[in-house]
């Protein structure tokens, strides 16, 4: 079954450009142009990923607001901000928001599309038949790569599909440093150091709301993360 993007975007004419290009491709597209109009479509339906811009009409900051919304209703549902605003400021208040990737709007549309494929990977594995296996255990932590969910002392982590596979990267394999490629490839995603730092950053938090001790992510300046217990 095709796969249902919604694209939030303010201007008609990068709205439509999108819609079609994500049409040929295969995928099903709804489109809105302001926050509320894409929250009373999405009371009904969820899609299976969403495009954000930030400055919707006169809220300027309305795609941050709509991300937050829709990450209280989904911790797995794809989200991709696609804006003009290239500020660090504005990518580190998206990813903490909960984004899957914050892209800028000089993207081409094939490394668009290659981005959009990654997490629609990622989303497929969730509908995998379960049979209890592809389980890891380190200490507390408990991954389930089937079904893509992490527990911490028995407790769910509501990480993003992203932020699951930079725990599993590091997980796997207690001790090793993973360096910023290594934890690109293992997200399928292109990720800058900062991208990387930030989503690390809200892992952190994440795992911190459950036990206010965590300390397993370690930061080794200079060339990576590793996950100190096993």
């Amino acid at each position: 079954m095709a796969k249902r993007i919604a694209i939030v975007e303010d201007e008609a004419a990068i709205r439509e450009n999108y819609a079609a290009a994500f049409r040929r491709e295969g995928y099903l597209v709804d489109d809105y142009a302001a926050r509320q109009p894409a929250l009373d479509a999405f009371d009904i339906r969820l899609p299976d990923l969403v495009v954000i811009d930030i400055n919707l009409e006169n809220d300027v900051e309305g795609g941050f607001e709509l991300c937050r919304e829709l990450r209280a209703r989904s911790a797995d549902l794809p989200i991709i901000f696609l804006t003009a605003r290239d500020s660090e400021f504005d990518a580190v208040s998206g990813l903490r928001l909960g984004a899957d990737d914050y892209l800028t709007k000089d993207i081409s549309l094939p490394h668009l599309m290659a981005r959009i494929a990654a997490l629609f990977r990622r989303l497929d594995a969730l509908q995998k038949p379960h049979d209890g296996a592809g389980r890891i255990t380190r200490g507390d932590l408990e991954i389930d790569t089937e079904r893509m969910t992490i527990h911490w002392k028995q407790q769910s982590v509501g990480l993003t599909l992203t932020e699951f596979w930079l725990v599993h990267a590091l997980a796997r394999y207690p001790g090793h440093v993973k360096n910023r490629q290594q934890l690109m490839d293992a997200a399928q995603a292109v990720l800058d150091d900062n991208t990387i730092t930030s989503h690390v950053k809200r892992i952190r938090r994440k795992f911190h709301a459950i036990d206010p001790d965590f300390d397993a992510i370690e930061t080794v300046y200079g060339m990576g993360y590793r996950w100190l217990s096993g």
